[in-house]
């Protein structure tokens, strides 16, 4: 083989390499990132749709045994055990509280068996709000481990309502 066509074909091999393993590997990772984003998200809206029907056990599967839930109350922190006791009577009738999500975002540690998303709800009665929620990955499923939901307060109106607040 002439020398000029060995160098030719080691660097097209080279070139080709290089060309194959990049295009295949973000791929892959870029499949994966999107599945998992998908799984914690069908979580969430499950999650949501549950509290909507008065599910009350899949809602409550869908959170870790050492789950917290704290609510837009300062008063409001719960364990999942006793946000099971309060939640009972709410979802007994198949009406639980209604939150739809808008829009969400999920951030995940290097090792990808946590999650870290932020999301905006509505709500009937109390409009736009955040939600934020910590899943862990226990074995094939994600499940919440922490949850808080908020009031979103303008920044013009912040100081009216901190004053409401401390009015009482």
């Amino acid at each position: 083989m002439h020398p000029r066509l060995t160098i030719v074909a080691i660097a097209s091999l080279s070139i080709c390499s290089l060309l194959t393993g990049c295009s295949t590997q973000p791929t892959r990772h870029a499949y994966e990132d999107k599945l998992d984003r998908l799984k914690v998200k069908l979580v969430l809206s499950s999650w949501h749709l549950a509290a909507s029907q008065g599910l009350y056990d899949l809602y409550f599967d869908a959170m870790t045994n050492d789950a917290v839930f704290l609510g837009t109350d300062a008063s409001e922190r719960w364990t999942k055990q006793e946000f099971m006791k309060y939640a009972r009577e709410p979802f007994s009738d198949g009406n639980g509280w209604t939150y739809t999500q808008v829009e969400s975002h999920i951030a995940f540690n290097d090792a990808r068996d946590t999650a870290w998303v932020d999301e905006i709800l509505e709500n009937e009665k109390y409009g736009t709000m955040r939600g934020t929620a910590v899943l862990e990955l226990i074995g094939d499923d994600w499940k919440i481990a922490h949850y808080s939901l908020t009031f979103l307060v303008p920044n013009e109106k912040a100081e009216q309502v901190v004053k409401v607040i401390a009015e009482e």
